[in-house]
């Protein structure tokens, strides 16, 4: 007989049911959106951004005296205001963040983003239909000549590619690095905002003051932040 007949044969294996895999690592479990604050406020914050141009929309069609005696000029300087508020609001988020330490601020900063450009849109498209009429070899020669138009045509500009990969896919297209250093532009862009508003009113310079100081409030946080003394790491106990 052969031997290796008397030996029983091992039970078959059973197999296990599969486990759900992990996490990855430094990437928790995104949250359902209605569980979500952001996401649920996101569509509020929105539509507070889209009230000043609805004003403007109800103005126009249905309540003309809701935008003064020079509707064009109203329309004109109120998008301006509100492209630079909206710009100031963005460089807010970062300090408020660190300060209030609610890390999902940083989640509406794209959006302020964009409202500022997009506000900034309309505002050139107001000084070039009612101020120059189209007329182009007049708008070329206010960008020379006038230095406020300058800078404002500048900051425009400047804002351009930033709105443009303000995405998550030009992100990773980029990578993170390169697109902070383009996205660093906010900075001039900034004060290229102030400069346009305080050399455009020359007499009452109220409210360029006052953007001005928070301006520099904001930028002096960063520069704070950076030349401040760390703290010396800890030697690892072996």
């Amino acid at each position: 007989m052969d031997p290796a007949a008397t030996v029983p044969a091992p039970p078959a294996t059973l197999r296990q049911p599969a486990r759900p895999r992990p996490a990855a690592a430094g990437r928790p479990a995104k949250a359902a959106w209605w569980r979500d604050p952001i996401a649920l406020s996101k569509p509020l914050v929105l539509a507070a951004g889209l009230v000043p141009m609805a004003r403007i929309a109800w103005g126009i069609l249905f309540d003309p005296d809701l935008l003064g005696a020079n509707p064009a000029e109203f329309i004109e300087h109120g998008t301006g205001d509100w492209a630079l508020q909206f710009l100031l609001l963005t460089l807010a988020v970062s300090p408020l963040r660190r300060l209030t330490g609610w890390n999902g601020l940083i989640r509406y900063r794209r959006m302020l983003g964009l409202f500022a450009f997009f506000y900034g849109v309309v505002h050139l498209g107001c000084y070039v239909a009612f101020d120059k009429y189209f007329d182009l070899g007049e708008i070329v020669h206010d960008i020379a000549k006038r230095p406020y138009i300058t800078v404002g045509f500048a900051a425009l500009v400047l804002m351009t590619p930033l709105a443009v990969t303000s995405t998550k896919g030009w992100i990773r297209r980029m990578g993170g690095p390169a697109w902070n250093r383009l996205h660093q532009l906010i900075y001039p862009i900034a004060v290229l905002g102030v400069l346009h508003y305080w050399w455009l009113v020359k007499r009452d310079i109220t409210w360029p003051a006052i953007y001005g100081a928070i301006l520099i409030a904001l930028l002096g946080y960063r520069a704070w932040l950076r030349l401040r003394p760390r703290p010396a790491r800890r030697a690892r106990v072996a």
